[in-house]
């Protein structure tokens, strides 16, 4: 009889309101910056997945947009994302900050979870617990406790990494036993023309005024190594916005804003993938792109 220890992989996703620390989490626990970060919400547009390997299972996490009550086309299919996400994986965490009371946003979700409860189960996570006191902290376990019911509880800092390793054993003890899905090595199953579009629309969301985040999306026409060099990759993309008064805002004063965020983006993107990189960065305006289905195609939603 062998005593080989099962190995268990499958899927599980983090939800939550805007900015309750759901994307800097993943990157916590896959080690890497797969999914983008932003004080912004609405940052995550795409179910990118995360994938920590570890000696006895695999899990594969996938990010999704907040949820969040609808008011344009764009709104509505990132929602859908999240509920069609939710019916795919073996294991969902909510995630609430320690540092904001529990709100009606948090109530919203948690009803929408409790729906799937029975058959999916539910790991109340509280964020970001590097910004507040202990007592802080066993006081919101204790209101999030009585929001629904969790299959467990746990308090995590994606910053100091406490309880990070706690709470892949508790996902990985959820998942049902099976083989790897992902070759080692693997970190995420995005084609890495999205990763980098996200890179540069991170990049651009930084410092911009509040009204901009929405009106946002990035495309990355071409991805080539530049002829004669295979240590330099060539990057052509485009940032659309929907009105061209947003386009001063990204350009700002004589173009500093714009060259601002090619010089930060690049940089992330060769951390990413390990060369070096020429950005070719436009900026374009797609009118009113978010509540247009034809334009929403276009641009990859």
């Amino acid at each position: 009889m062998s005593t080989q220890p099962e190995h268990r992989s499958g899927f599980a996703c983090f939800v939550g309101r805007p900015n309750a620390g759901k994307s800097t989490l993943t990157n916590a626990l896959v080690g890497s910056k797969v999914a983008i970060t932003s004080s912004k919400p609405q940052t995550t547009r795409h179910a990118i997945r995360g994938i920590v390997h570890r000696e006895d299972a695999q899990l594969v996490i996938v990010d999704t947009p907040g949820l969040h009550r609808p008011r344009t086309l764009l709104g509505q299919r990132l929602n859908d994302i999240v509920h069609s996400t939710w019916s795919e994986v073996d294991v969902v965490g909510l995630c609430v900050p320690a540092d904001e009371k529990i709100g009606p946003g948090d109530r919203f979700i948690a009803a929408e979870l409790a729906k799937i409860a029975k058959r999916t189960p539910v790991i109340g996570v509280v964020t970001k617990t590097d910004l507040v006191g202990p007592e802080r902290v066993a006081e919101q376990l204790l209101a999030l406790q009585e929001v629904m019911e969790f299959a467990e509880l746990v308090p995590v800092s994606a910053v100091d990494g406490f309880q990070v390793t706690t709470l892949a054993d508790l996902l990985v003890r959820k998942l049902p036993e099976g083989p790897q899905l992902y070759p080692d090595g693997d970190l995420t199953d995005e084609p890495e023309q999205t990763l980098v579009a996200e890179l540069i629309r991170e990049a651009a969301l930084e410092g911009v005024r509040d009204e901009l985040p929405h009106s946002i999306a990035v495309t990355v026409e071409e991805m080539l190594p530049r002829e004669g060099r295979d240590d330099l990759l060539d990057v052509y993309a485009f940032l659309y916005v929907e009105r061209s008064s947003q386009k001063g805002i990204i350009l700002g004063h004589k173009g500093e804003r714009l060259k601002d965020v090619g010089a930060r983006a690049r940089q992330q993107i060769e951390a990413l993938l390990g060369s070096k990189v020429y950005l070719d960065l436009h900026i374009k305006v797609a009118k009113d792109w978010q509540r247009d289905p034809k334009q929403l195609r276009r641009l990859g939603f």
